[in-house]
Parts: C-alpha cells; structure tokens; sequence
C-alpha cells in the first residue's frame, strides 16, 4: 500500500471540502481542525501499518465530557450514530468506536476504517478514508461541545 499517495489523495479531497479546516499531513497522519468547534478538537486519518484509522481527539477534558453526556442524556449509542451517518453517505456496516485517553493525554474517540486496507487503489483508499472522517465530522459536530457554535450567525 501506497500510505504517500493515499495521504496526498486524501489532502487534495480535503482541500476540496468546508468540513475541516487546516489539513496537515505526515508520514503516516493526517490532521485538520473540527470547523465551528467551540473547543479545540482535531480530526485525524491514521495509517497505522496494517490498517487505516479515523479519529477526533481533544486535549480538553471537558469537551470529551460534553459528548459523553450528551450520549447518556440522549440513550444514543455512538456506533450507532456514526452507523447513521456512514449509511447516509453509501457505506454499511456496523463500525466500533472506540474512547479512551492516549498516551499523549488526548481524549480520543476511534474507529478502524472497514474495508479500507483491502482496497488495493491509493485514489479508492483515499476516498473511503473520507468518507469516513465526513461521518466522524457528521456525527461529532452535533454533539456536546463540538457543535458548531452560533457565535458567528
């Protein structure tokens, strides 16, 4: 798999799109800012040498606390929200999120790219990569504290 090509796929879709803002890439990682985000929060696509991982991360606690509460609040499951969303955007599946704290004290919410690491073309990898940060952006913007803020109206 061609990780270089993907990633430079992937930041001219980005670059395409108002989702995301300030897409910078690496080696293996791609990161852009959450558009409209009350807290500082980041979107990443993430190769990590055998499969491709989509996440939103944040160093402020109480940005992930706002999501989680508005998860219990709502009795919404995360999965299947972003499931919502992958289908809106023509993917199945049933994805896993994953949340938890990382060692560099992000709060990290994550999911494995189905299908993704099977796809031998580097412009088909890219595309479904965004696909599902699109459904990562789609699903986080409306919850807690990454929703977008009417400041700017």
């Amino acid at each position: 798999m061609n990780t270089e090509q993907i990633l430079s796929n992937l930041v001219a879709r980005l670059g395409q799109s108002d989702l995301f803002l300030n897409a910078t890439a690496t080696s293996d990682r791609i990161e852009c800012q959450a558009a409209g985000c009350v807290g500082e929060a980041q979107y990443r696509a993430e190769w990590d040498g055998s499969q491709w991982w989509v996440s939103l991360v944040t160093a402020d606690r109480w940005l992930s606390e706002s999501i989680e509460a508005d998860l219990m609040h709502t009795g919404d499951a995360i999965e299947e929200l972003l499931e919502d969303e992958l289908v809106d955007l023509g993917l199945s599946g049933r994805p896993a999120v994953e949340h938890y704290r990382s060692d560099d004290l992000l709060y990290t919410f994550r999911s494995r790219v189905g299908g993704a690491d099977e796809t031998p073309d580097a412009a088909e990898t890219a595309d479904r990569v965004f696909t599902w940060l699109s459904a990562y952006e789609a699903c986080f913007r409306e919850l807690g504290d990454v929703a977008q803020s009417d400041a700017a109206d």
